[in-house]
């Protein structure tokens, strides 16, 4: 009993689940299952325009959009499928309107001037009773000024009341002015700003113009030194190579450098702190040195040899372990060594 009971609950829920993909499905693919018939519409341009696009009379959907296909060269062939009910008079006027800013169309059908009788299943309506889209590309661009200069959410809100004004739906020209009024109070409200602006663009250009000769000269040069350095390029490559290279040779160089210098460096410390200490001893030492140099002068006067003669010697020997030796005190008692 509760796997029949759960069964009929699955087969109850398939088939509802079933039902409403169904009609998702129709709604989406604008699928048609009354009387329809079909006629052919030959348009300037219909670009932008798919199968399955709407077909509106007097705003109302009436049906849509079957095919289009190229019509003797130049023109499109617009198929489409409108309610059997919808009795279309051989002077109907067709539009291609947008349905929002994306870029949607929508086939508008209208009633035209004369009668004429009834359109016949799979009827032509001719080029010169159609109307393409409007061209967005060449409506906002002349609009680009005013655009760029307002907000975002007023740009939507302006194109789409100019679409829509344009195509003959929904306000009026004077309603379309009235909003572009408002927009552009702001505009006027800042106009103390913009003329400032402008006043100091008119500055800084007379400036320039009155330094038209440096300017020229400046862009000559600059010129010159591009064109100079475009010359160069190569030269300037391979230097950059060598520099490089430069840098890498110096690197290592002072890589194997460092250690000893290291060394060195400590050494002269120990250096300076030895010759402070004895400071007294070296100034002695630099003061008697013209006298010395004198008489080394005198020794070295006969070549590039010292002579010396040995008037007395008393000397003191250290040996290692500190010991240290006097010599025995010899007295030369030559004349030469009174003198």
């Amino acid at each position: 009993m509760k796997t029949t009971s759960a069964a009929i609950k699955l087969i109850i829920f398939a088939v509802i689940a079933t039902l409403f993909t169904a009609v998702l499905a129709v709604t989406i693919s604008n699928t048609q299952f009354t009387a329809n018939t079909k006629y052919r519409l030959i348009f300037t341009d219909a670009a932008g325009v798919i199968p399955g696009d709407e077909v509106r009379i007097a705003g109302v959907r009436v049906g849509q959009v079957d095919s289009i296909k190229l019509y003797r060269g130049d023109l499109a062939q617009v198929t489409v499928s409108v309610l059997k009910t919808e009795t279309l008079p051989r002077s109907t006027q067709a539009q291609l309107r947008y349905r929002n800013l994306m870029g949607q169309r929508y086939v508008s059908l209208t009633q035209g001037n004369g009668q004429g009788g009834a359109l016949p299943p799979n009827g032509l309506i001719p080029k010169e009773q159609t109307q393409p889209a409007l061209d967005l590309t060449a409506l906002f661009n002349g609009f680009r000024p005013l655009l760029r200069a307002i907000k975002p959410q007023d740009v939507n809100q302006l194109s789409y009341e100019i679409i829509q004004v344009l195509q003959g739906e929904g306000g009026t020209v004077n309603g379309l002015l009235a909003h572009v009024s408002s927009l552009t109070q702001t505009l006027g409200n800042r106009d103390e700003v913009i003329g400032r602006v402008i006043d100091n663009l008119d500055k800084v250009i007379t400036t320039i113009d009155s330094r038209d000769q440096e300017v020229s000269s400046l862009i000559t040069d600059l010129r010159s030194l591009v064109s100079g350095l475009s010359g160069d390029r190569k030269a300037i490559g391979d230097s950059l190579v060598s520099v490089n290279q430069l840098i890498g040779a110096t690197n290592g160089l002072l890589t194997q450098v460092r250690p000893p210098l290291k060394q060195d460096i400590a050494t002269l410390g120990q250096l300076s702190k030895v010759l402070a200490a004895n400071g007294d001893k070296l100034d002695e030492a630099f003061a008697s040195m013209p006298t010395n140099f004198t008489l080394l002068d005198r020794a070295a006067s006969y070549g590039s040899f010292f002579n010396f003669y040995l008037c007395s010697l008393d000397a003191q020997i250290g040996l290692p372990g500190k010991v240290s030796y006097n010599t025995p005190q010899i007295v030369n008692e030559n004349a030469r060594c009174k003198g």
